[in-house]
C-alpha cells in the first residue's frame, strides 16, 4: 500500500498529472498530509508485518501525550520512517541609512518578507546495514530585498532563485550502507537521516546519491538547526565553506564515512553546479566537482561533559573566474565594469579550511564556536561571499524556568573578504550576492539572539533579533536591525 502513496506523490511532483503550479503544489502538500497521517499508524502495523531481525514489541514509540515534541510518534522498531516538518518565518528591517545603493544592495526602506520551506522525509530500512531515504521539499516566499546585499543573510531557509517558485522537488534521495568493523555496538538515535537504533562503534559508512552536504559537514548541535535554533546563514553554517550545492542547497555525490568511538573521519565527492549559485549541476567531473574532509574528535575534556571538535577542508573544481584578473580587464578597457563572469571557460581550483567546536558547560549550557577561511582569490561560487569568519555562541535550555522543551540563543559573528574581492567591488563589481557599486570596506559584524518555545506537541513558535553592522561590509550603509517571528510545526 505504502507504494501507492510513493506513486502518487511522484505523478504530482514530476508534473505528470495535468495540473497548475499552484492546485499541483496544493495537491502534492495534500498527500503529503496524507501521508504523515497514514505514517502514524503505519510504522506500527509494519513492525508487526515485516520486522526487522531481532525486533521486539514496538514498546519505544513515542507516547502521544501532552509532553510530546512531534505532532505523531515516531516508532523505533519499523522498517518505515515517515516524518515532516514546516518552517515559516517573517522578517522585517525599519529604514536604515545608506550614503548609495548598488544594484545587488540590500533595500535601504523598511521592507519585510515570509519563507516557508516544508519538508517530507520518508526512509526504508532494507536490512540491519542498507537504508534507503526519500525526501520531497517545497520552498515558498523570499527573503528581505530578494536575499541580496548580505554576506550573512539573515534567514538561511531561503532559496536565492526566485524563478524557481513552490513547487515541490526532490531534496534527498540516498542510499547507505553500514559496513561494521567490530562486533560491539552502541545505541543511535533514530531520525530523518538514519534508521537503525544500534551501530558497531567501529563501522565504515557510505551514502550515494542527493543529499546536502550541510547535513553532516560542519553540523553543530548548538547553532546549525534553523526549525529550532539561529537563522543568519553565517551562523547556522562557516560562512567561509563555500560547500558544493545548487541554489537550493543540495548536491549529487558520495559520503563516506569511518567510525570510532571518540572520533570519526568524513570524506564526499560531490558535483557543483554549471555557474555560480545555479540549480544544474556540471557533471563531467574533469571539469567540475568538489572534495570535502572532516576529522571529528569527541575527546573528554571537562569529564563526563560533551565536547566536540572538527576540522574542515574543501577543495572545488569549478568554471571560477579570478577577483583580481576581473578588475585589470576592467582597468584596460575590456569590460565595462569588472564581470567575473567575463572569462572563457575554465577549470580553477577554491580551498579553505575550518573548524568548530561545541562544549557542554552544565546547568543546561552549551557553547559553540568556528572559524573559516578560504583562499579568496576565486570568486565565491556556491554559498556565501565570505573568505573569512569567526563566531562564537551559547544557548540554554528552559529547565531553569520549567520549560525543558524551551531554548534561547545568542552568538556574535564576523565576515570578512580578501583584499582581491574587496577591490573587485570597491570599482563596481557584482557577486551573485553583493554590490552596491562603491565599497568603504569594514567587516561585516552581526550579532543574533532568539527564543523558541515549545507550544503544544509539535507546534513552536520562536522570536528572533538580528543586528548587523557594514551589511555587505560596507561602512556606508547600516547598520540594520532585523526582528524576526518563527513558527515550526514538526510531524
Amino acid at each position: 500500500m505504502a507504494w501507492r502513496y510513493f506513486t502518487a506523490i511522484s505523478l504530482v511532483f514530476t508534473g505528470r498529472v495535468p495540473l497548475g503550479d499552484a492546485a499541483r503544489r496544493a495537491s502534492a502538500l495534500l498527500v503529503m498530509v496524507l501521508m504523515l497521517l497514514l505514517g502514524a499508524g503505519l510504522p506500527g502495523a509494519l513492525a508487526q508485518s515485516t520486522p526487522p531481525p531481532d525486533s521486539v514489541a514496538d514498546s519505544a514509540t513515542v507516547p502521544l501525550d501532552e509532553s510530546a515534541v512531534t505532532m505523531f510518534p515516531h516508532s523505533q522498531t519499523s522498517r518505515w520512517w515517515v516524518s515532516g516538518q514546516d518552517n515559516i518565518i517573517v522578517q522585517w528591517h525599519p529604514a536604515f541609512y545608506s550614503k548609495y545603493s548598488g544594484t545587488n544592495s540590500l533595500h535601504a526602506g523598511a521592507q519585510n518578507a515570509t519563507s516557508n520551506v516544508a519538508t517530507l522525509y520518508t526512509g526504508l530500512q532494507l536490512t540491519r546495514t542498507t537504508e534507503i531515504f526519500l525526501d520531497v521539499e517545497t520552498a515558498d516566499g523570499g527573503g528581505l530585498g530578494d536575499a541580496l546585499g548580505l554576506a550573512g543573510f539573515t534567514d538561511v531557509d531561503v532559496v536565492r532563485n526566485p524563478q524557481l517558485g513552490p513547487a515541490p522537488y526532490l531534496a534527498r534521495g540516498m542510499i547507505r550502507q553500514i559496513i561494521p568493523l567490530s562486533r560491539s555496538l552502541v545505541e543511535e538515535e533514530r531520525g530523518p537521516f538514519a534508521l537503525a537504533t544500534e551501530v558497531p562503534v567501529r563501522r565504515l559508512e557510505l551514502r550515494f546519491g542527493k543529499f546536502g552536504l550541510a547535513d553532516f559537514f560542519d553540523t553543530n548541535a548548538v547553532g546549525s538547526d534553523s526549525h529550532f535554533q539561529f537563522l543568519n546563514w553565517t551562523v547556522v553554517n562557516n560562512g567561509a565553506y563555500d560547500y558544493a550545492a545548487d541554489t537550493r542547497g543540495y548536491t549529487l555525490g558520495l559520503l563516506t564515512e569511518y567510525y570510532d568511538r571518540n572520533w570519526t573521519f568524513r570524506f564526499a565527492e560531490a558535483l557543483m553546479p554549471t555557474v555560480a549559485n545555479g540549480i544544474d549541476y556540471q557533471w563531467n567531473l574533469r571539469r567540475a566537482r568538489a572534495e570535502n574532509f572532516e576529522f571529528e574528535l569527541r575527546p573528554q575534556l571537562l569529564g563526563k561533559r560533551s565536547t566536540t571538535i572538527r576540522l574542515l577542508s574543501f577543495v572545488n573544481h569549478a568554471n571560477m573566474g579570478l577577483y583580481r584578473t576581473a578588475v585589470e580587464n576592467f582597468l584596460e578597457g575590456k569590460t565595462p565594469r569588472p564581470e567575473i563572469s567575463a572569462h572563457p571557460l575554465q577549470t580553477t581550483v577554491k580551498y579553505g579550511f575550518g573548524t568548530s567546536f561545541e562544549e557542554s558547560l552544565g546547568h543546561h549550557w552549551r557553547a559553540f564556536g568556528r572559524w573559516g577561511w578560504n583562499e579568496g582569490q576565486h570568486e565565491s561560487y556556491a554559498y556565501t561571499e565570505v573568505d573569512e569568519t569567526a563566531d562564537l555562541g551559547a544557548d540554554v535550555a528552559g529547565n531553569a524556568w520549567r520549560r525543558a522543551s524551551d531554548k534561547a540563543g545568542f552568538a556574535f559573528v564576523s565576515n570578512g573578504i580578501s583584499a582581491d574581492h574587496q577591490h573587485y567591488l570597491a570599482l563596481g563589481g557584482r557577486g551573485f550576492l553583493l554590490g552596491d557599486g562603491a565599497l568603504n570596506y569594514g567587516r561585516e559584524t552581526i550579532e543574533e539572539t532568539y527564543y523558541n518555545a515549545h507550544l503544544w506537541r509539535g507546534i513552536y513558535g520562536g522570536i528572533d533579533l538580528q543586528h548587523i553592522n557594514n551589511p555587505g561590509y560596507n561602512r556606508d550603509r547600516g547598520p540594520v536591525l532585523v526582528p524576526g517571528a518563527r513558527i515550526h510545526l514538526e510531524f
